[in-house]
């Protein structure tokens, strides 16, 4: 038997249906080979945004050649697109809704495409379940072997998600809230790169309901136990953090909210 190609699971099933089982036995009964391995199911029902970022934050240590497959899809059965994204590292196939491209972009898109050929598909497509009928299939094809290009014509123009997107004015920059972890760590969509015109070790940032003169630490322990900072967390993404507590209760911040990061100068001018 050759080697086992490896396809990882990333949806808002849960586990109490059998949704998830119904994905993995369509998977093996093509692939028979296949290693699945489940990234989550708990994503927040219909929360594209929290699928993306739990895709994105494990997809980096799955070895070359890894088949990802994301089902966060509170549009399937409309108009929206099913693709693939290749990159230089990966295979991510689920709906052009927003939900592979943080982890897509995060490992350089090589070519995407849309699935359109039926042969690939399950012989009956339900227009509520496109994970089992659609997305399931084709990555199982993709892991025995199927050329990307059978699959379907190469799009240019899939969906850029709001919430991958940070803006620059002169040295402001504006994103949003990404995810809110079990620990109350403001997770921001601002990358490492997005913050190399900072060159002081703090800065300020500004949430709907707070404004923060933050130092920029390494680690939690850097602050003083309550005390609020800044850091650049395991997932290369730029965290507001209280030293053991809730910086999103503390200063009332949920997923979605503007955030705004200055270098701290600009707190004396004028």
């Amino acid at each position: 038997m050759p080697p086992a190609k490896i396809v990882t699971l990333t949806t808002d099933f849960g586990l109490t249906d059998p949704y998830v089982a119904e994905m993995k036995g369509t998977i093996l009964g093509i692939c028979p080979n296949a290693q699945i391995v489940d990234v989550t199911h708990n994503v927040e029902k219909f929360s594209i945004r929290m699928g993306a970022y739990m895709l994105a934050s494990a997809a980096p240590y799955f070895p070359q050649g890894t088949v990802h497959v994301a089902v966060v899809d509170p549009s399937v059965g409309t108009q929206r697109r099913p693709i693939i994204v290749q990159t230089e590292r990966s295979v991510f196939v689920g709906p052009d809704n927003g939900v592979l491209l943080l982890a897509a972009e995060a490992q350089g898109i090589k070519r995407m495409y849309k699935i359109e050929s039926r042969k690939f598909m399950l012989p009956h497509v339900s227009s509520t379940f496109h994970g089992r009928d659609v997305f399931a299939p084709v990555a199982a094809h993709i892991a025995n072997g199927v050329a990307l290009e059978e699959f379907g014509p190469e799009v240019t123009d899939v969906i850029e998600p709001s919430f991958a997107k940070v803006t620059r004015n002169k040295d402001d920059l504006v994103g949003e809230v990404l995810h809110v972890d079990g620990f109350g760590n403001i997770i921001t969509n601002i990358r490492t790169k997005d913050l190399e015109h900072i060159k002081e070790r703090t800065m300020q940032a500004e949430l709907p309901n707070a404004k923060l003169h933050l130092k920029l630490a390494k680690t939690y322990a850097e602050a003083k136990p309550k005390e609020p900072l800044a850091l650049i967390g395991s997932h290369n993404y730029l965290e507001i953090a209280l030293n053991q507590g809730s910086a999103a209760a503390t200063f009332q911040t949920k997923v979605g909210d503007k955030i705004s990061i200055s270098p701290a100068k600009l707190l004396f001018e004028g």
